[in-house]
């Protein structure tokens, strides 16, 4: 990354410095060119002055040391005078855009390219009195001659600059490096480290992932010992009734119910692994679930009518009330959430008592209420039933089969639906769970 911010600041100081030498020499040359038609006007008026007084050819000599090219034109174009050439010889130059000009005007420039694109000649007209024109001429090198003539002192100046253009983005680099690796060095200590304000949510994000991703690291570390530990306890109880019966030590009777606490633990063991592999299915899912149109109250209407006889077995009443609501849902997932919070208000419940469903439209939203009248949730668990395998009384969960994943499972579902969650609860009064679907 270091070498790349470096090499990414070299070339913007290479570019910087090539495109600021060039705009440099093209407006330097662009002075140049007018302070040379400011000069030719000058001269122009002195050469006009000395053409009324006759003294044209003594002027000239003198102007001709300092190479100015003089050239008197008559009205019709012809070359009347010319201190650089024979005048007779010239050709007419009533077409040359500087004398057009300077009839039309009074006065007019011109700038030409030599063959040789190592010098321009500028010219200046003014128009005289009796109707001529009066030319004057300097050459003076272009831009490729100026460019050419400095390349060598440019060159030393460029290389000097890159030097020290290098020097620079490296320092910067440094020190714009240098809050990111400290922060890599202290991301545990949740400190801020960065020198510039600028940084300072990247460096925050960051933060906030590496914790999420500490947490999610103690969260799954967790969760292996949980399962390790919750699938030791059946897998142990089984393999100790099979020893017991494999040794011939157990009578008819203890057979039998050996055999009862063998079904009994395998029952559970397989439930418990239904419930480690949905939850992993749930976590690893990235893809969009399929949702389609579902009748809420006829997908709870059904699942009562499945829990009722389970129901009756632990001496709890289950009833449903309230109308045909529709959700968008994925129709295998909301009959877990059913079953699982029915399936826990049942087996938390005192005997006796009840279980009431509840599905009603309420404003744009349609509202799943399951009300228990069981044992309740403490206010300082009530946080963390949704974790997996936490269990408020685990001598009871355990008594009822309870894997610890039913609430996990369900929270996974509700957030995939973009639903709500509420819990209401009081110890020894029941608990009541409501999902608000938008």
């Amino acid at each position: 990354m270091k070498k790349k911010i470096n090499q990414m600041l070299m070339l913007i100081a290479a570019i910087a410095i090539f495109c600021t030498t060039l705009l440099i020499t093209v407006v330097y040359y662009d002075l140049l060119r007018w302070q040379v038609i400011d000069d030719l006007q000058a001269y122009t008026l002195l050469i006009k002055n000395a053409v009324e007084e006759e003294e044209l050819e003594e002027f000239s000599r003198k102007l001709s040391e300092q190479e100015i090219r003089i050239t008197l034109i008559g009205t019709e174009g012809q070359v009347i005078y010319d201190n650089a050439a024979d005048s007779s010889q010239m050709e007419n130059h009533s077409e040359r855009p500087e004398i057009i000009e300077a009839l039309q005007e009074g006065e007019g420039y011109a700038v030409r390219k030599s063959q040789t694109l190592s010098q321009s000649t500028f010219y200046y007209a003014a128009r005289l009195d009796n109707g001529g024109v009066l030319r004057v001429a300097k050459d003076a090198g272009n831009i490729y001659s100026i460019f050419t003539r400095g390349m060598l002192s440019m060159v030393a100046v460029l290389l000097l600059l890159f030097f020290f253009s290098m020097v620079l983005a490296h320092f910067l680099t440094a020190k714009l490096i240098r809050p990111i690796e400290r922060l890599a060095e202290n991301l545990d200590e949740g400190q801020d480290v960065t020198d510039y304000e600028e940084l300072t949510p990247f460096v925050n994000m960051i933060q906030e992932q590496h914790q999420n991703i500490l947490k999610s690291a103690k969260m799954r570390q967790e969760f292996t010992a949980n399962v390790s530990h919750e699938l030791k306890t059946p897998l142990t109880s089984i393999s100790g009734y099979a020893e017991l019966i494999e040794t011939g030590m157990a009578s008819d009777a203890d057979v039998i119910r050996f055999a009862k606490g063998i079904h009994s633990s395998s029952k559970r063991l397989l439930t418990l692994i239904n419930d480690i592999i949905r939850l992993s299915e749930l976590d690893g899912t990235e893809e969009e679930v399929a949702f389609e149109r579902l009748n809420l109250y006829q997908l709870a209407d059904t699942c009562v009518e499945m829990l009722r006889m389970n129901a009756e077995k632990h001496g709890v009443t289950i009833s449903i009330s309230g109308c045909d609501c529709y959700i968008n849902g994925n129709k295998q997932m909301i009959e877990e959430v059913l079953y699982n919070l029915c399936d826990n208000a049942i087996r938390y419940n005192n005997e006796g008592g009840k279980v009431e469903v509840e599905v009603y439209p309420r404003h744009h939203d349609t509202v799943l209420v399951v009300r228990d009248t069981g044992i309740g949730i403490p206010k300082e668990h009530q946080e963390r039933i949704f974790e997996r395998f936490y269990r408020v009384d685990k001598s009871r969960s355990k008594s009822t089969g309870g894997t610890g994943l039913g609430l996990a499972i369900v929270k996974h579902i509700i957030a995939k639906h973009n639903a709500k969650m509420e819990l209401v609860s009081e110890v020894g009064k029941g608990t009541v769970i409501t999902v608000i679907f938008s």
